[in-house]
């Protein structure tokens, strides 16, 4: 395989509109902020996001956090969901928090559930779990989503075949300005549709060879799927 060493965090932004990926390490984490004038949603809260957060902004800026993106329940992608609620728990976050995530995705209900049986008694804001597919647009406040379904899928106990998990890629439109996020997927036409003219394309590039390619995106594949937009970037890499 094409070794490729990406260094993190990735930085793009366009005018007001803005993201940073702290981390896409396949098995250890991944964590993405984006922000316009208006909005402050994280993508893919892994492990860390809370302390990769706190190095860039304040307490309030945290806060104000209105909306979390879920690609798919592996833990390397929710793995810091229940630091991040329980902050903002602690500093008293009073307005609601919306959770989308993969119809079927079991790891977020889960981790709501508990979450919630354990803080419940003093939680002052209201979490909203949004389960969606790939037939909706919605806008929150400056910001257009666009879920897209793609074929991210995991050995099965055996080993003999795959498994698909539930798993979304996601568009985000501003001001005219578009970023394609595939999170976690072998090829699949979606993904190729929703990158093709996009601002900025994040492409996963986990497989570490052909054989894994049903799982994943080799380097060749995600090259070709990004160069496809006006510019890219290759994550989810293994180092």
């Amino acid at each position: 395989m094409k070794k490729y060493n990406q260094k993190y965090p990735l930085i793009w932004k366009k005018k007001n509109f803005y993201i940073k990926i702290y981390c896409s390490i396949p098995n250890i984490a991944t964590g993405i902020i984006i922000t316009t004038e208006k909005s402050t949603i994280v993508v893919d809260p892994g492990d860390g996001i809370l302390r990769d957060l706190n190095k860039d902004y304040s307490a309030k800026e945290i806060l104000a956090i209105s909306d979390i993106f879920i690609s798919h329940g592996h833990h390397d992608h929710v793995g810091g969901v229940w630091s991040l609620l329980t902050y903002l728990s602690v500093m008293k976050k009073s307005t609601p928090l919306n959770i989308y995530y993969p119809k079927g995705c079991l790891e977020i209900e889960s981790i709501y559930k508990a979450f919630h049986n354990v803080y419940s008694h003093e939680l002052k804001y209201k979490i909203n779990l949004k389960e969606i597919d790939n037939s909706r647009t919605f806008l929150k406040k400056d910001l257009k989503i666009k879920p897209f379904k793609v074929n991210h899928r995991e050995p099965s106990d055996d080993g003999k075949e795959s498994i698909e998990v539930p798993s979304l890629g996601f568009k985000f439109e501003h001001n005219g300005k578009s970023i394609c996020y595939g999170g976690d997927t072998a090829y699949c036409d979606a993904l190729v549709n929703m990158a093709k003219g996009s601002d900025l394309a994040i492409i996963e590039a986990g497989a570490e060879n052909e054989n894994e390619s049903d799982l994943h995106l080799t380097i060749e594949q995600a090259s070709k799927i990004g160069r496809t937009a006006k510019q890219h970037f290759l994550v989810h890499v293994p180092e």
